[in-house]
Formats: structure tokens, sequence, C-alpha cells
């Protein structure tokens, strides 16, 4: 009797473990993610530098930014914001990408602000990214 109890123990928790596998399946793992399908969408070269309390860098009010975005974005998706209102842009190609140029508004004096961008990648996934600044007086 105790090994048939054994038995139906081991053959009730292999259940449980293979039906808590096929609840955990995720279809598609990657959508929205860098590491999917929008890999290959990347911003780099931001200027000014990030704001670093090492360094204490600041930037100038109402001074111009930019930044590089890889050539796998939908440029005519791209959104630059700061401190949620629009910046406009000017987009140039550059290489294997674009160059993304802006100016900080006047509402960015004297405070902290995060330069937000947002796109999608050739495959319509949306990826979003960005950088703090601390803005001088």
């Amino acid at each position: 009797m105790r090994l048939r109890n054994l038995v139906q123990l081991v053959v009730a928790v292999s259940i449980w473990g293979v039906t808590n596998h096929l609840w955990a399946y995720d279809a598609s793992p990657n959508i929205g993610t860098a590491e999917g399908s929008c890999a290959d969408v990347i911003f780099s070269a931001f200027t000014p530098p990030p704001y670093s309390y090492e360094k204490g860098n600041e930037a100038a009010p109402k001074s111009d930014f930019s930044f590089l975005a890889s050539k796998a974005t939908r440029i005519d998706s791209l959104k630059v914001t700061v401190k949620d209102e629009k910046v406009p842009v000017t987009i140039t190609p550059q290489g294997n990408g674009y160059l993304v140029k802006g100016k900080l508004p006047a509402s960015a004096t004297g405070s902290y602000v995060r330069v937000d961008i947002f796109a999608e990648g050739l495959t319509l996934c949306q990826r979003a990214d960005g950088w703090l600044l601390k803005v001088a007086k």
C-alpha cells in the first residue's frame, strides 16, 4: 500500500508540474522589449551628455541637443518630448542612421529634465529611450 501511495504522489506532482509549465507559456515573449523585434532600434551619442552628479555638468537654457537614431528607426514615428512638451526636431541621414537635432524649450530652465524619445521600428514595434539633463538658470 505504501508503494502505491508513493507512485500516486509522484504521478500527481508530475502532472502538476507539466500543467504549470503549460500555463506559463508566452507565445510572444519578446514583443515590446529591446531583445525582440526592436533590437535594432538604437538611440546613442546623446549631446549634451547625460547629467552626472560626479561631473556636475549642466546644459545651458534653450540649448541645442542631438542624438543618433539607427537605420531601423521609422523616422516618421519619431517623437521627442521634454517636460511633456513636444519638441520640434530636424532629422538628417548620417552614416548608418539619422542625426536628430532639437532645442530645449524655455520651460526647461533651472531644473532637471528628461529628453524622452519615442519611435517605432520597421516592424512597428515601439521603442522608448532618453536621457537626464540638469539645465542651468
